[in-house]
């Protein structure tokens, strides 16, 4: 028993000096497999496919080696915001990054991967910087707008210069210079009554308060951060000069309902303006498209050869082909007496001849006198049956 009491702790120093070498040995494993370390640095919100930096010309390797070494990338993110292009040996964004949603509060951001490769094995640390940029404005936490209710800041008459009214308070997510706010006064229903602190929002009274003073006052504000370029949040305060809270209740009813009648009468203009518009652009198109219409109807007439339809007066009909006419007209025929001289005298006014037209006659014509030539009395009336 005391033999192997003087041999147990000489085994735990083997056993603890093997465990020692085994560690040593595997860090000597890892420098011989590490090589060095690249670092980039990218803003915020690039487009996917952006580069980032070309890794086979930054690691000193070649592009056979990339992809005889299966080069890729190992991360233990639940998201791979780079992808690496082994054809090119560059290194790509593969999804957006927001450096908000990545880091929140901590500055500086970052993120890092390793790039593996095979045969022999490499491990090659890589680190992305994230640089922030002002895609954020400001958010104004104080004082809560509200369309329900109003609310506003009390300022009794006896108010003295400096008079501390409210405070704006407003946040940036963003980082560095670019959470830096600024506030200045937009419009105010009293210039000379309020001011705005630049750095810290403060809103106070830059004289003394009078009784001539409106009891309700209305202040825009405006927060804008550092950032290039700048972004901007307004806010209104309302604020109430006044010594009792029934004074300050009844004002601010009415102030109130005459906001709510001047947003439905600004509406209501706009929507007339917008029925008034499309009612005359409708109807101008309407007249262009018949004056269009009209024009290259005459255009096509015009151009066309088809046959002209003959118009026929009233109470003139034709049976297309049948030789006969449907109705009884007056025909005045005249003569000359000599057609070999072409001279064409009227020996007297011509006389009215009927001419009847018989529509179950096959056209021919019957005389009206007993075998008399209508060549030889040119005034004998001639009836057709």
């Amino acid at each position: 028993m005391e033999f192997e009491g003087f041999i147990q702790p000489k085994c735990v120093r083997w056993r603890l000096c093997g465990l020692r070498w085994q560690v040593l040995i595997f860090l000597l494993y890892l420098s011989h497999i590490v090589s060095g370390q690249i670092r980039y640095s990218i803003p915020e919100e690039m487009k996917k496919g952006s580069l980032i930096g070309n890794v086979a010309q930054d690691l000193g390797l070649d592009l056979k080696r990339l992809r005889a070494g299966r080069a890729r990338i190992v991360t233990g993110e639940s998201i791979q915001y780079t992808e690496l292009k082994t054809d090119k040996g560059i290194l790509v964004v593969s999804e957006r990054i927001d450096r908000e949603q990545l880091c929140g509060d901590i500055t500086p951001c970052s993120f890092s991967f390793e790039i593996i490769l095979e045969n022999p094995i490499e491990l090659h640390p890589v680190k992305i910087m994230i640089q922030d940029q002002n895609d954020n404005a400001p958010q104004v936490l104080y004082p809560v707008q509200t369309s329900s209710s109003l609310v506003a800041e009390m300022v009794p008459r006896s108010a003295d210069v400096g008079y501390l009214v409210t405070k704006v308070v407003a946040v940036d997510v963003d980082s560095g210079q670019n959470a830096w706010l600024s506030y200045k006064l937009q419009k105010s229903t009293d210039r000379a009554l309020f001011e705005v602190g630049l750095q810290n929002g403060e809103i106070r009274t830059i004289r003394q308060v009078n009784e001539k003073d409106a009891v309700k006052q209305r202040l825009t504000v405006v927060v804008e951060d550092n950032g290039q370029p700048s972004r901007s949040a307004t806010v209104n305060v309302n604020v109430a000069v006044a010594d009792s809270f029934p004074e300050v209740l009844s004002e601010f009813t009415n102030f109130t309902h005459d906001k709510e009648y001047n947003d439905n009468l600004t509406f209501y203009l706009v929507l007339a303006l917008a029925v008034v518009s499309f009612l005359f652009i409708t109807c101008l198109v309407v007249i262009l498209s018949v004056k269009i219409y009209r024009w290259r109807q005459s255009r096509i007439l015009y151009h066309s050869n088809l046959p002209v339809i003959p118009y026929y007066p009233p109470r003139y009909a034709d049976t297309l082909g049948t030789g006969t006419l449907q109705h009884v007209y007056n025909y005045e025929v005249c003569r000359t007496t000599d057609s070999r001289k072409s001279d064409c005298q009227f020996d007297r006014p011509c006389s009215q001849n009927v001419l009847i037209i018989d529509p179950s006659s096959t056209g021919t014509m019957q005389r009206m006198q007993n075998e008399k030539n209508i060549l030889d009395e040119p005034d004998s009336p001639l009836e057709v049956s």
